[in-house]
């Protein structure tokens, strides 16, 4: 007698589909890129953070520094931290952070989205958001921290506001707000089409 064909075993790929599947694969340097660019933040927080710890203690050279890397002028020579600096030196490294943790979202959830699975089901660390990730969540997770992100240039912008000029500070507001609609809009798709895809499926 014939043994009968297991239905849980696979059915070999054709070449071209198989090579077709496989360039997924081509992603996995540019994920290796983007964490080499995390690895340029963390440096960059750590060299802020450290120069606004010097400056704290007295150091003019790193007070320079920071007042150059947040772009803050004054009319008066600057020679100890403000309330206004610290507040901008503060928000930037916010900023670093919350671009750090976009540069994760985009890393380990569009690995795992397309490219393979990074079989964390079982893990103490999982993420909660990793458990339930696809496309679609991926985008609406992805849109959301850029307008966190935004808020927080739009902030430091207000605060600095008297270095800027009105065109600038409008054209940022003009942004921050379409980013929230096109945000908005990027879950409202997402809540139409998950409603959709149940009722299809009943059909």
């Amino acid at each position: 007698m014939t043994q009968p064909k297991n239905p849980a075993s696979p059915s070999p790929m054709r070449p071209l589909p198989s090579l077709i599947f496989a360039s997924r694969w081509l992603q996995l340097p540019l994920y290796l890129g983007l964490i080499l660019a995390q690895a340029v933040y963390v440096f960059h927080f750590w060299v802020e953070l450290v120069h606004l710890i010097e400056a704290a203690f007295g150091n003019t050279g790193a007070l320079k520094s920071l007042v150059s890397s947040i772009g803050y002028k004054s009319d008066f020579e600057v020679t100890s931290l403000n309330e206004t600096i610290i507040m901008l030196v503060v928000l930037a490294l916010i900023d670093v952070v919350m671009i750090s943790n976009l540069l994760i979202m985009v890393i380990v959830g569009g690995y795992e989205t397309f490219v393979s699975r990074l079989h964390l089901e079982d893990h103490p660390d999982q993420p909660e958001w990793l458990s339930h990730v696809n496309a679609s969540v991926l985008k609406v997770k992805l849109a959301t921290a850029i307008i966190g992100i935004s808020s927080i240039h739009l902030l430091k912008t207000f605060i600095n506001a008297a270095n800027y000029d009105v065109k600038v500070l409008m054209w940022q507001t003009i942004i921050h707000t379409v980013f929230l609609l096109s945000a908005l809009a990027i879950a409202l798709t997402d809540r139409l089409m998950s409603h959709t895809a149940p009722a299809a499926s009943h059909h």
